[in-house]
């Protein structure tokens, strides 16, 4: 929430995060196409990224093979507040009163 906050003001855009409620993998896209993929490689055992790859550049998609390329690019850990720098970040956050968890609103300072 922090990078977010600080997104919302670099960019001077307003952020709207709507999140899917757990377990409801049906609305989200990627999770259906990883479970078409599960299905697609029935129970091969993938060894190697190689083995990976080439599983996946067979499979399609609603008619679709998709675009494949292995990224070793390692990302930023998530960051650790405290609770005074949460509450403070906690301020920003304009939470949907009917459904506070899955619908924020952050403005720019």
């Amino acid at each position: 929430m922090k990078r977010m906050v600080e997104f919302a003001d670099q960019t001077k855009k307003s952020i709207q995060l709507l999140y899917f409620p757990p377990y409801h993998s049906k609305y989200n896209p990627i999770e259906r196409c990883w479970g078409i993929l599960e299905r697609h490689w029935n129970g091969t055992l993938l060894r190697n990224a190689q083995t990976m790859l080439a599983w996946v550049k067979t499979m399609t998609w609603k008619g679709l093979n998709p675009i494949v390329k292995l990224s070793k690019k390692v990302y930023q850990k998530g960051i650790s507040l405290t609770k005074k720098e949460m509450k403070e970040i906690e301020k920003r956050l304009e939470r949907n009163p009917h459904l506070p968890k899955w619908d924020i609103l952050i403005r720019p300072s």
